[in-house]
């Protein structure tokens, strides 16, 4: 038995972030126990643990998921700690030592901000020489920079991360950064070089594209702090006595690049000054590091028709080209970077006003070059200027994001499916730096809410995101504090306005509810609550304003941005109106509210907005629905939130499930939904009973669909249904992104429905799951595998040649699930290589499924399906389509109905034979397969 995963704060060994007060989390793995019978936490003053600060004894109240350490933190202090598990077998195992390390909290800062006396446009390097002359125990250096800094200490980067102090809202809230500098100091003569750049503080940024959004002076905070072995101290502050010189950077932008010019030597120096900033606003981060996470080859050197030397690296990523070049001295060499080809041609021209370049001047030298102040968005890399043969190997992707665990994959017999997993993940890498931004590539780049509270739920399968999210929905609260609780479309504002919206707005509940649910440490409840209650306080004052009337219906409305449905073809709205979008986000974001109050045992609270959601749910339904269910709205997207967020009357969910089958049939199966209604299409329906419709969705090939952009060579995900035209064009440029990872979200469907990976709301951070794989016989098998915080949850499964179905589940330590088997009976089953009968396993049948309570361990299920898992024959036509060929028509009226007739098992509703014959699932015997295939293949040939 092992303990591992041993976190502070969700994050692994934390130096100098914003602990608070600290929680601890950890892991039990390689054991046969079941459940975990006591634990002991010990924190200590050093790793020896002879100065024990906190020792929780053998204790059945300390919670693997989060247990937050009753101590009172010193400043700039180190702490090590370790935890002891015992189990109900009697295994008894203890950790290795972690720790973490606190910044300078209360301390006073006896640095000062500084500014060098150059022009603001001008790139400076601020630097101090300094002695040591005693042994050093250890160093930390706090530092702060505006707009972007890199520190170096005695010419060598301090530290493994880039583009700090990171991107928040700096009017609000500046973040200090702690390094870890004891093995770059020496006895003797030290030099500090921090070199300064524009970033999002002065460079040019936001929707305007203007420079200065929040200052318009480069400066700088730091702080270093040496203790030496006799117990002596000193600090190296910043102040008046620094010196400045101009950057080899000569410019840098988020948007344009940057332009190095290595032939600059060290030149005149110049003074620098105080700058009145103050420290009010100062905070240890909450960020996490952005990191070089990955590194990618280049797959390929192209000549293109116009004469182009362009790099191709195989994925559409995030960050920049690092490279090895002895070019003489003076030669410029320059990478512009893009998303596509057209015509075998390099292109930008989506990228809009962004130049996205980087220029590098040689100085002769043999050097290894990178940009410093800039990333990028882009698979292709133009090379111009190169001296000599352009050689793959010289190159190198260095692919930049947030400093977070991979917790999730998945798998299954479809390539292209598995390519869609993948760029929904790309795509998560791509914008998950440091904000979660809309795109990475063109002139925008920024934090747009509506697109990071529908992807939160997909995330978070995907990678550890709690201190990711932690830190920006802090954001979101800091913003709010002067809007009267609105949330902005954007966080961090960065100049854009304060425009709020239905679905983005509501970003401010959802994703700490999200966050809550996936991880099980209610932190994040508590420090959001008041910001997620004073959005829904926002939205009930517009109600009340307009006759309380319990519905949204003021105010300007996003919509379902970029839906296929809308009549107005220049408005990107889509066709669902946006009043019942936005009154369907008030409830929802009212019964998360609720909900939160009742997890942070807030009663009155929990009572008060449950009251106020029933009320909202009761106005949408009687403004929206008839008294027999029929929805007054017949988008796509209103039944999909009609069922998800249920507001559907009592009764009559069966009445609104057939009418969006038929909304479907019209659409020809085909989803015509946008930002709002893609996240919850594909789990409405497999929560309605139309799993089969929501496969047929996802494995959709042709426009408008998921797999269209996997089939036109896609690496992320697009921010249009078509982005690129068949072709092989692009759309075109307004608003055109390559990487947009909102669609991305069906992958949490992936998850949940189609691998059965479902958490608990009141067991949250998966102590216990709903267990419910839902299988298609489109797809021969699917397996996903999600790091949880409770431990490693397997499910997969596989339909055999014969139709049989088998699973795997692997259920963590500490941890159990409630499986549902769909289409079994219960004497059929087999686990294990028992019969589940014959097992102690508590299971029932359920009508046409076995439910089975599992607690740790590894599960192997079989048994014959109730009913069989036919091939999947063409469902991109419909009925009216087929039948206007005259063989076709006798095969599927004559023919198939009857032999539907003789052999259905069951029925599916209502529904006729010949209703069945062109539906995309037929529940038959076995018996009737050749003879379908025979027919249905006739009928393929003459419509193909």
């Amino acid at each position: 038995m092992r303990v591992i995963k041993l976190k502070t704060n969700h994050i692994t060994n934390p130096l100098g972030f914003d602990l608070g007060q600290p929680s601890i989390s950890f892991v039990t793995i390689e054991t046969d126990a079941k459940k975990q019978e006591a634990a002991q936490v010990i924190v200590a003053l050093d790793k020896e643990f002879n100065e024990v600060v906190f020792d929780s004894g053998k204790s059945e109240d300390i919670d693997s998921l989060g247990f937050q350490l009753p101590i009172q933190l010193k400043q700039r202090t180190c702490y090590y700690w370790k935890v002891t598990v015992w189990t109900d077998n009697g295994e008894v195992a203890t950790s290795d030592v972690n720790w973490f390390e606190t910044a300078k909290m209360s301390e006073p800062w006896t640095s000062k901000w500084i500014t060098p006396k150059l022009d603001s446009s001008v790139h400076p390097v601020l630097t101090k020489e300094f002695n040591v002359d005693k042994k050093i125990k250890s160093a930390r250096a706090y530092v702060c920079g505006l707009g972007l800094y890199e520190i170096n200490i005695n010419k060598a980067k301090a530290g493994d991360e880039y583009l700090a102090p990171n991107f928040n809202a700096y009017n609000k809230w500046l973040q200090y950064q702690t390094y870890d500098i004891t093995d770059s100091l020496k006895q003797g003569e030290n030099i500090i070089d921090v070199s300064l750049a524009n970033g999002m503080y002065k460079g040019r940024f936001g929707l305007s594209r203007t420079e200065n959004l929040y200052g318009d002076k480069f400066a700088l905070l730091c702080e270093v702090v040496i203790d030496f072995e006799d117990g002596t101290s000193t600090i190296v502050s910043s102040d008046e006595t620094w010196k400045a010189r101009k950057s080899q950077v000569l410019a840098s932008g988020i948007y344009d690049g940057e332009i190095l010019d290595s032939t600059l030597a060290e030149q005149a120096i110049y003074e620098v000054e105080e700058i009145e900033i103050g420290y009010e606003k100062l905070k240890a981060r909450l960020s996490l590091p952005v990191k070089i996470k990955e590194r990618l080859n280049v797959v390929e050197v192209i000549t293109t028709p116009a004469g182009e030397t362009v790099l191709d690296l195989g994925q559409n990523m995030v960050g920049w080209i690092e490279f090895k070049t002895k070019a003489p001295k003076g030669t410029e060499i320059t990478l512009q970077y893009g998303e596509i080809l057209q015509d075998g041609n390099f292109y930008r021209d989506n990228l809009q006003s962004a130049k996205c370049e980087f220029k590098y001047i040689a100085n002769g030298e043999e050097s290894v070059v990178r940009p410093h102040f800039t990333y990028y968005g882009f698979r292709y890399v133009k090379v111009s200027g190169w001296h000599g043969e352009v050689k793959q190997e010289d190159f190198t992707g260095c692919v930049l994001y947030s400093d977070m665990e991979l917790t999730g994959h998945i798998e299954t017999s479809n390539p292209l499916v598995n390519r869609l997993f993948l760029n929904a993940l790309w795509g998560q890498k791509g914008n998950f730096l440091d904000v979660p931004t809309d795109c990475p590539q063109r002139d925008e780049r920024l934090g747009w809410t509506g697109d990071a509270q529908v992807f939160s739920g997909t995330a978070s399968f995907n990678m550890d995101t709690f201190a990711f999210f932690n830190k920006y929905v802090y954001d979101i609260a800091c913003e709010q504090e002067v809007l009267g609780g609105k949330v902005p479309n954007i966080v961090p504002v960065a100049g854009t306005g304060d425009g709020c919206s239905s679905g983005w707005s509501d970003v401010a509940t959802i994703i700490p509810w999200t966050v809550y649910v996936q991880y099980g440490d209610k932190r994040i409840l508590e420090q959001q609550f008041d910001s997620m209650k004073s959005w829904v306080d926002f939205i009930r004052k517009q109600d009340e304003n307009s006759g309380s009337r319990r519905l949204w219906v003021t105010g300007f409305q996003l919509g379902d941005w970029l839906a296929l449905d809308g009549e107005n073809p220049n408005s990107f709205a889509g066709g669902t109106e946006t009043a019942f979008i936005a009154s369907a986000y008030y409830y929802y974001s009212s019964m998360i509210v609720s909900k939160s109050a009742k997890v942070l045992n807030r009663e009155e609270l929990f009572k008060e907005y449950e009251t106020l959601a029933n009320e909202i749910r009761e106005a949408i339904r009687a403004e929206y629905f008839t008294s027999t269910g029929r929805l007054a709205l017949k988008n796509q997207t209103a039944y999909i939130l009609a069922l998800y967020m249920d507001l559907v009357p009592e009764g009559k969910k069966a009445r609104v499930v057939a009418d969006m089958q038929e909304r479907f049939k019209a659409d020809k199966n085909h989803l015509k939904t946008g930002f709002i209604g893609t996240p919850y299409l594909c789990k409405s329906l497999s929560e309605s009973g139309c799993n089969d419709l929501a496969y047929t969705l996802l494995l959709n090939k042709d426009y408008p669909s998921w797999l269209y952009a996997v089939t036109m060579g896609a690496t992320t995900i697009w921010e249009r249904w078509n982005s690129v035209l068949p072709d092989g064009k692009i759309s075109g440029t307004d608003m055109n992104s390559l990487n947009h990872y909102s669609y991305g979200s069906i992958v949490e469907w992936m998850y949940r429905y189609m691998a059965g990976i479902n958490p608990v709301e009141d067991k949250p951070g998966f102590r216990h799951i709903r267990l419910t794989p839902m299988p298609d016989y489109r797809l021969k098998y699917a397996k996903a595998t999600y790091n949880s915080a409770v431990g490693l949850y397997e499910s997969g499964w596989r339909i055999s040649e014969e139709g049989n179905l088998s699973f795997k589940f692997v259920i963590p330590f500490n941890a159990s699930a409630s499986l549902i088997l769909p289409n079994a009976k219960l004497e059929n089953v087999k686990v294990n290589g028992k019969s589940l009968k014959e097992t102690e396993l508590n299971a029932s049948q359920s009508g046409d499924n076995v439910t089975v309570e599992l607690v740790s361990g590894v599960y192997d299920f079989y048994y014959v399906p109730q009913v069989a898992y036919v091939k999947y024959y063409s469902t991109q036509w419909s009925y009216e389509e087929l039948v206007k060929n005259e063989e076709t028509k006798k095969a599927l009226v004559e023919t198939l109905p009857i032999l539907l007739e003789e052999h259905m098992i069951g029925k599916v509703g209502d529904k006729s034979p010949r209703e069945l014959s062109y539906m995309p699932f037929f529940p038959v015997s076995s018996v009737v397969l050749d003879e379908l295939d025979k027919k249905l293949g006739t009928i393929k040939v003459s419509v193909d």
